[in-house]
């Protein structure tokens, strides 16, 4: 047992990261499901609804970037471990919550949980691998939101007729506190920190130096690169086209004639089913044909489902037929831009970019929260606002046009090739 705390391996960290991500997401996707309850439980509009949300991503964005500086200086168990034990207390306090103001006090301290999740996740998970696998390593571990999302749909519909929305966020909020000890215990911020190389590397490779405390790449360098902007522009206009449709997919189902709350609810185990899909398919093949020609193919047909959806009233087989496209580019989506931070930067600045990153994302994320709330609550119908998140979707895409269709080469070389760019 000692030899596996001082020194575990790079799937047992695998693991562990993806229980994390299953009820970080459960979490985050889950708020859609169980969203319809409690707008009837607090009085709530649309735009109120979506107001709670954005009060988690408004931290979100906010402390992110600092994750990922954190990250890459005093190592991601630390910033894990801390960031289960916030996000499992505001969970916590949203089941108990009685106001707007109240719930989203919570739910922004949720968010603040949550930003030390992903993105020292996605960095842990690629030192512990080599390039050249990190899509395969990547996509298994994002199948933990995807799973997280489809445990939300099948478990909460029939919690919530059984016993009140109140009880869903209280199960969640002590599943976070649970993860807390074992992830102090296991986890290690580096493999070279413990003797380890990344799994997938070369036996000839040379050996990297531990990833806190290596020479660090300048921010002011980062902020330079054009292929920096760009890929966070084409993550923020896609973020407003996912979001639009995930949080409210499973309202815009349940207000069609003849389908009720639980029914409606499948949909989102559609979506957490095949977003599972979309990471084991299009991470792998990303790695070998490109993450900027695999995101430009998804954000199109991201841009498709959409405009579809926003031109008539799909009947239910359609719907469920195009909830699963969308939701398997929705599963690789952030993924694959967390690689692009591996891909197209030096190794001790993949934490920084990812957080850096984070706000376009956030951006995108808020907008569309409010946007496509008020145009719900105004119009009566999503057809506006989802015909709108086609159009960034499809912006998205030709963003990425324009980026390198690979990034760095990998070695010493590749790293000081980076620093001088």
């Amino acid at each position: 047992m000692k030899k596996i705390l001082a020194s575990p391996s790079a799937w047992a960290i695998l693991a562990l990261c993806f229980a994390d991500l299953f009820v970080n997401y459960a979490v985050r996707l889950g708020y859609g499901v169980i969203l319809p309850a409690m707008i009837g439980d607090l009085g709530l509009g649309r735009t109120g609804a979506g107001t709670i949300y954005n009060a988690y991503l408004f931290i979100y964005i906010g402390v992110a970037p600092l994750a990922g500086w954190f990250t890459d200086r005093i190592g991601a168990r630390r910033v894990i471990t801390g960031g289960l034990l916030v996000l499992g207390t505001g969970v916590l306090l949203l089941g108990r919550a009685q106001s707007l103001a109240a719930a989203s006090l919570a739910f922004g301290l949720a968010g603040l949980g949550a930003a030390g999740l992903w993105v020292p996740v996605i960095t842990l998970v690629q030192r512990w691998f080599a390039p050249g696998r990190r899509g395969l390593a990547l996509g298994l571990l994002s199948t933990g939101y995807g799973l997280g999302f489809a445990a939300s749909g099948v478990l909460f519909p029939p919690l919530l007729e059984l016993a009140c929305w109140r009880m869903a966020w209280t199960l969640l909020g002590a599943a976070a506190l649970l993860l807390v000890l074992p992830n102090g215990a296991l986890l290690r911020s580096d493999p070279a920190a413990c003797g380890r190389r990344p799994w997938g590397e070369s036996p000839g490779a040379p050996p990297v130096s531990p990833g806190p405390g290596e020479a660090r790449l300048p921010l002011a360098a980062v902020l330079r690169m054009p292929v920096f902007w760009r890929i966070g522009a084409s993550y923020a206009l896609l973020s407003f086209g996912l979001y639009g449709l995930t949080t409210f997919l499973v309202d815009f189902a349940a207000g069609r004639p003849g389908v009720s709350l639980e029914r409606a609810g499948l949909l989102a185990t559609v979506h957490g089913l095949f977003q599972v899909v979309g990471v084991l398919v299009l991470l792998s093949a990303s790695d070998r044909l490109g993450r900027r020609d695999t995101m430009v193919a998804s954000n199109l047909a991201v841009a498709l489902v959409l405009g579809r959806l926003a031109a008539g009233s799909p009947s239910w087989p359609e719907l469920c037929a195009l909830t699963a496209l969308f939701a398997a580019c929705y599963g690789a989506t952030f993924p694959i831009y967390g690689a692009c931070a591996g891909d197209y930067f030096p190794r001790q600045a993949m934490g920084t970019v990812a957080g850096l990153w984070t706000p376009f994302y956030g951006l995108g994320a808020i907008l569309t929260h409010w946007v496509t709330g008020m145009l719900r609550d105004a119009t009566g119908s999503y057809g506006l606002a989802f015909g709108l998140g086609a159009a960034c979707a499809a912006a998205a895409s030709l963003l990425m046009l324009g980026v390198p269709r690979r990034g760095l080469p990998h070695g010493p070389a590749a790293e000081k090739e980076g620093a001088n760019r």
